[in-house]
């Protein structure tokens, strides 16, 4: 596929997406609970839906490549392109009326995450990547569209950084410790955000984002966002984030040795 076959398919999947969500947002919707008894993990009619437009014009466009999504699962996971989809990312938000949420849409390329988009329709941004470089898009203080590359920030000590999680008691167990390990060293932790965090990070307001637990669908999507901006994005061993675990996402690659360091400590 070429760049900008890609990105012009991509603003369509984000249009039909917000089509879909935003007359569910600020109302009185309703959600079911998916986590099973562990922590409250809720699904909504919005994130239903918007996965359901995106699939579909994927599959009438492109039917050889294949879908993950959150809510509908996997279809044709090793063909060479694959769209990876997470319709609301951060649905606590979402049900909670802030605006702190957004649609995730990813692309794979032979199992390697090569563009993404945080879209939200709310607040009508855009944040896009290819690992070569990261845009946003939305209104500036006037109310004009407007466009500008993002670009993260220096910063190449703990004490200096600002972190990211979306919550603690989210993390997968045992993974705690090792997170509280780098808090301690951070000049301020904040929690909240789910998919603004590594846009924020993108942007060059924060410094770091570690989570755990994380799916594929979670990540795919920013990975292209980080690095297009220069970031760093890996699991806490190194890795490829591709497929989800316990992500580490860094403006600046001396933080990022730091904070993997600390991850890895007894």
């Amino acid at each position: 596929m070429k760049p900008v076959e890609i990105k012009s398919f991509v603003e369509e999947l984000a249009k039909v997406s917000g089509e879909a969500i935003l007359p569910f947002f600020r109302t009185h919707i309703g959600s079911d609970d998916k986590s099973g008894g562990g922590v409250f993990d809720p699904v909504t009619e919005a994130d239903r839906a918007a996965e359901v437009a995106m699939r579909r014009l994927i599959t009438a466009h492109f039917p050889s490549h294949g879908i993950i999504g959150e809510e509908f699962g996997e279809h044709a996971p090793d063909a060479e392109y694959v769209w990876v989809l997470d319709p609301i990312d951060g649905t606590k938000s979402f049900i909670s009326g802030m605006p702190v949420w957004g649609t995730l849409i990813g692309l794979q390329h032979k199992g390697v995450p090569c563009y993404g988009l945080m879209h939200q329709p709310f607040t009508r941004e855009h944040f896009s990547g290819d690992c070569e470089g990261a845009l946003w898009r939305g209104l500036d203080h006037k109310g004009t569209l407007s466009e500008r590359r993002l670009r993260t920030r220096a910063c190449a000590t703990l004490d200096q950084a600002t972190l990211m999680t979306t919550h603690p008691a989210l993390l997968a167990p045992g993974t705690l410790e090792p997170f509280r390990r780098v808090e301690q060293h951070v000049r301020l932790s904040r929690y909240g955000g789910d998919c603004y965090a590594y846009c924020m990070l993108a942007s060059g307001h924060v410094d770091l984002v570690i989570e755990s637990g994380l799916n594929a669908y979670d990540i795919v999507a920013l990975v292209p966002i980080v690095e297009g901006a220069g970031g760093i994005i890996t699991t806490w061993d190194g890795g490829s984030p591709a497929k989800g675990g316990s992500i580490i996402a860094s403006g600046d690659a001396r933080l990022h040795e730091a904070a993997l360091k600390l991850l890895a400590s007894a």
